[in-house]
């Protein structure tokens, strides 16, 4: 069964809840920024983690001190669905606990 598509209005409703986290033409997006590479590094296997407790993947980049997300349910027609919002909520959580800026 396929997610649910929730509509631009809603979206951009539900990202006022995660600040940082804004609506592209790829999806919801974030970028983090840590004091070190080792830091970002340590971001992307615990988002790694979560993605795999939630069957749900982003595009995830690691840069020198950064890491970038985009999520979209590719089910969905690559629209934003309840699936992307939760897993955006588990990355913030884990992003604090990494000191991220």
């Amino acid at each position: 069964m396929a997610a649910e598509a929730l509509g631009q209005d809603t979206v951009r409703e539900r990202l006022r809840e995660l600040p940082g986290w804004s609506l592209t033409e790829d999806g919801i997006t974030r970028i983090y920024r840590f004091g070190s590479h080792f830091a970002a590094t340590a971001m992307v296997v615990h988002v790694a983690q979560l993605q795999e407790e939630l069957n749900h993947h982003a595009r995830l980049t690691l840069g020198y001190d950064t890491v970038s997300l985009s999520v979209r349910t590719h089910d969905a027609g690559g629209a934003v669905t309840e699936k992307d919002l939760e897993l955006a909520r588990r990355v913030e959580t884990a992003a604090e606990g990494h000191a991220a800026r």
